[in-house]
């Protein structure tokens, strides 16, 4: 790559890291989407390359939620085990998928969690709908679906994980979101592994973005822990929608 090429990277890392540490999702959705839009990849490369920035960039963001506390670290190893099978299988599936289709599937589940996101946070403002508390060791099956969305489309286990944590197991907005990354570590390093065999990575591109993503992501942690639940929520459900919007348009 020329400098030029790699100032642009780096800086689009930063503000994918930052978005990652404050929405706890890691910066891969909106990667995804730009790298296929703006720099022409498939579905598949584009999912592959945004591997290499997210695992660092998770990392980081884990131990920021764990440092300010609030991480049920029982329950985010549970879900780590139960995630990490699944996760496997689904990347050996997804790289043998045609890459329209692919993409088009992961605008829809997208588009669908944002409507919720967005009902969420119309239901805390007005309804104060009590969320469900079921036994902790039900979460090994949202770790368990968390990582077939993270094979199949390299992210998403967070983003299914963290409103499964908040609705079904009570947990705060900032505490989901830590156990939400945590959840995603095996998975991302097996589907780096899995997408890295079958030549689906940009070594160059991913590293890059990683770099500049470990400089912000903290900055995004630290922003979310002083932010109403609410306002992430409808934030939250702002990215998903652009990011489908993105998806749709490139498929």
């Amino acid at each position: 790559m020329s400098f030029a090429e790699i100032v642009v990277f780096l800086a689009l890392g930063a503000l994918l890291g930052w978005l990652g540490g404050l929405f706890g999702i890691g910066g891969g959705l909106i990667a995804i989407s730009i790298l296929g839009i703006a720099f022409g990849m498939d579905q598949q490369h584009a999912q592959g390359t945004s591997l290499v920035m997210v695992v660092p960039t998770v990392l980081v963001g884990v131990y920021q939620y764990w440092r300010r506390g609030g991480m049920d670290m029982r329950v985010a190893g549970l879900m780590m085990l139960s995630a990490a099978t699944t996760t496997y299988l689904f990347a050996r599936l997804a790289v043998t998928l045609p890459s329209a289709p692919l993409r088009r599937g992961f605008a829809v589940f997208l588009i669908v969690l944002a409507l919720y996101y967005v009902w969420r946070g119309y239901a805390d403002s007005h309804i104060r709908i009590k969320a469900v508390v079921l036994p902790w060791p039900l979460t090994a099956i949202v770790g368990a679906i968390g990582g077939a969305l993270s094979g199949l489309f390299t992210v998403g286990g967070a983003v299914f994980a963290v409103p499964s944590l908040t609705l079904l197991f009570g947990f705060a907005q900032t505490s989901a979101q830590g156990v939400g990354l945590a959840l995603v570590i095996p998975g991302l390093i097996l589907g780096l592994i899995v997408y890295g065999g079958a030549g689906d990575v940009h070594w160059p591109i991913g590293l890059a973005l990683a770099a500049g993503s470990i400089t912000t992501v903290s900055w995004g942690v630290t922003l979310a822990h002083k932010l109403p639940e609410t306002t992430l929520r409808y934030g939250f459900s702002a990215v998903l929608l652009f990011t489908a919007a993105l998806l749709w348009l490139r498929a």
